[in-house]
């Protein structure tokens, strides 16, 4: 196929992904609504047994805790459950298309495929899919899913509708094995710190009422180990990123407005990070921090490029 052919191709990838999020979002969301609500765990556990009497009256003479009988009529749709896996179907199928998107894209350009505003989102969607596909074959995070699906169908129609960048060449500064190097990191960061973002959100409206999500201790917990497993790619994507600005600019710092915000942003996990672990904020205060620090990330991602003059404008943005 012809660089033109595979770019095209690249666009309908893109076009299909974002169809399969959608349609993914609309199951994730059914099964949310119509399926087995998640009680808090000390709610559960105080459901799961109930202890019973030694010869009381009208009841059977055994000492042990006995399993409280299921409510009737609590019984969840048989469709809610479908609905859930043909979710991840829909889910793993959109993220195939999201990556095939990216592969067509470089294969186009014969160049590492995020050399641009539209390329970099596109691959940060990529990343936030793939962190949650990934942690739900270990964890069940399914509720997570209709949240994630629409952050990145969001996520790749602002790509195409506003930060598309047609296939071709980079500026020299971006030509460079650093991009393997230094972008790579951001984007895995970046993917997992949306994936603590969204789940922070979720966290602060949770209401006591909406037991369809799990907890606010578990969400808390999601998010912690998400931020913990990405700061340190973050870490040394801003490293990296110095010794690839020593390579193209001859310095390793220079105060560049995405150098500050990445730092900025750098700093607002950091301590997050260090509230959670000396001082012992939870809760919250905790998720209201990162959530700070999220913001500071997306100014970083989008703001900077797009409204910042400096090294780093490439977005390529009409």
């Amino acid at each position: 196929m012809s660089a033109e052919q595979l770019a095209e191709l690249s666009d309908l990838f893109v076009v299909a992904a974002v169809l399969l999020y959608v349609v993914a979002m609309i199951a994730f969301a059914t099964e949310l609504a119509f399926g087995r609500a998640r009680p808090g765990k000390a709610v559960a556990k105080a459901d799961a047994r109930q202890p019973v009497a030694v010869g009381a009256a009208g009841a059977p003479a055994v000492s042990e805790s006995e399993p409280a009988p299921a409510p009737a009529g609590v019984e969840p749709p048989r469709f809610a459950a479908q609905a859930g896996r043909v979710a991840l179907v829909l889910a793993w199928l959109g993220w195939a298309a999201n990556f095939g998107a990216i592969v067509t894209r470089g294969l186009s350009v014969d160049r590492w495929p995020w050399g641009n505003m539209y390329e970099f989102v596109v691959a940060i969607s990529f990343a936030a899919v793939s962190a949650f596909l990934i942690t739900q074959i270990r964890h069940n995070i399914r509720f997570l899913g209709g949240f994630v699906m629409v952050t990145a169908a969001l996520g790749l129609g602002l790509a195409s509708k506003i930060f598309y960048t047609a296939a071709g060449p980079v500026v020299p500064a971006l030509d460079s094995y650093w991009i393997a190097i230094h972008v790579t990191a951001a984007i895995i960061a970046s993917g997992l710190f949306t994936l603590a973002g969204v789940t922070g959100v979720l966290y602060l409206l949770r209401g006591d009422g909406l037991s369809r999500l799990p907890s606010r201790e578990d969400l808390e917990r999601v998010a912690h180990r998400a931020i913990v497993f990405s700061f340190p790619l973050w870490t040394f994507a801003v490293i990296a990123g110095a010794l690839w600005a020593d390579r193209a600019w001859g310095r390793y710092w220079g105060w560049d407005p995405k150098e500050v915000w990445s730092f900025i942003t750098w700093v607002a996990y950091a301590a997050y990070l260090h509230a959670k672990a000396t001082a012992g904020w939870k809760g919250r205060a905790s998720t209201i921090v990162q959530l700070v620090a999220f913001g500071c990330l997306l100014f970083n991602l989008v703001g900077v490029n797009i409204f910042i003059s400096g090294l780093h404008s490439y977005a390529d943005v009409n």
